[in-house]
């Protein structure tokens, strides 16, 4: 009996030290961390906190906007004023985008009959007419000449047929009367502003955020590319009278240190288009102080216009 018990239970502990010997691990996935964003090419932030020196106007320069269209953003107006510390936003509201709700359809109304009319309803209590009564009229010469009376049947349906859409009419594009904003604004054609020598050159390292061209009082300085000009004054310090186009959603072009101004905001100008003359506004001499903008940021203008000014 012992011995039975004994062999019953060695087996019972064998089965039991088996089982645990087959356990398996759950397989590890790699996942991507929630949240990460893929870096784009657009560096500007969604906001900018105003700091001691800041202008709307140098805060809508340095990130490539017009600075009527930042100021409307963040619900400024004329004269445009900002406070320290205030946050701008740097991009449209998203409640300013409307959605637009097809209407529900309507379902028809179907008047009932009174009840005082009771006794004309039929047997099976519908309170609509299915069949056209008909009545006799005695003969008389009248009713013989009286034209006769077409009655529809009830189950002559009228078709319905479908509203049309009208079509409106395509307005041409005028090229020339607004900055380009099709995917080709990098393939912009720029030409040198001004005829002179480049007396300094672009360097991100000592803050040169353009090239300064020497010239004579008074000599003109031209729109390096069509566009629109987004700024026309004095409002920027160290840039004297100032010039700024927009000439797409990517690039800005700067021109300062005139002596006179020949646009105003809001103007379209063609390349080679007479905008200013040169002159020593803010500045320690005669020149013109040119600036290329992508998103707002610097770039080399060296790189982007012609090998020779002329």
């Amino acid at each position: 009996m012992m011995r039975g018990f004994a062999a019953f239970l060695a087996v019972l502990l064998m089965l039991m030290s088996g089982c645990g010997s087959t356990t398996r691990q759950a397989p590890v996935t790699d996942r991507m961390p929630s949240g990460k964003k893929i870096a784009g090419t657009d560096w500007r932030p969604q906001t900018h906190n105003v700091k001691k020196g800041d202008t709307l106007y140098g805060i809508a320069l340095e990130y490539g906007f017009d600075y009527k269209e930042l100021a409307e953003w963040n619900g400024i107006g004329a004269p445009y004023v900002i406070r320290l510390g205030q946050q701008l936003r740097l991009a449209p509201a998203q409640a300013d985008v409307v959605a637009v709700t097809p209407l529900k359809s309507v379902a028809p109304v179907v008047e009932s009959m009174p009840a005082s009319e009771g006794s004309a309803q039929s047997q099976s209590g519908s309170l609509l007419k299915t069949q056209p009564k008909a009545g006799k009229v005695p003969y008389s010469a009248e009713a013989e000449a009286a034209p006769p009376v077409v009655v529809l049947k009830p189950e002559t349906a009228v078709p319905k047929i479908p509203p049309v859409a009208e079509e409106k009419p395509k307005i041409p594009e005028n090229k020339n009367s607004a900055p380009s904003t099709s995917a080709d604004d990098e393939d912009l054609e720029w030409a040198w502003p001004a005829k002179g020598k480049v007396i300094a050159t672009f360097n991100e390292a000592s803050n040169l955020k353009g090239v300064d061209i020497s010239g004579k009082m008074g000599q003109p300085v031209f729109a390096s590319a069509p566009g629109k000009v987004v700024y026309s004054g004095s409002g920027l310090r160290g840039y004297g009278k100032l010039v700024i186009i927009k000439h797409n959603k990517t690039y800005l072009s700067a021109y300062a240190h005139n002596s006179q101004i020949l646009v105003k905001e809001g103007q379209s100008v063609v390349k080679g288009q007479r905008i200013a003359e040169m002159g020593d506004s803010d500045a320690d001499q005669v020149k013109l102080h040119f600036e290329i903008r992508r998103l707002g940021k610097p770039a080399d203008p060296l790189k982007h216009l012609p090998a020779s000014s002329g």
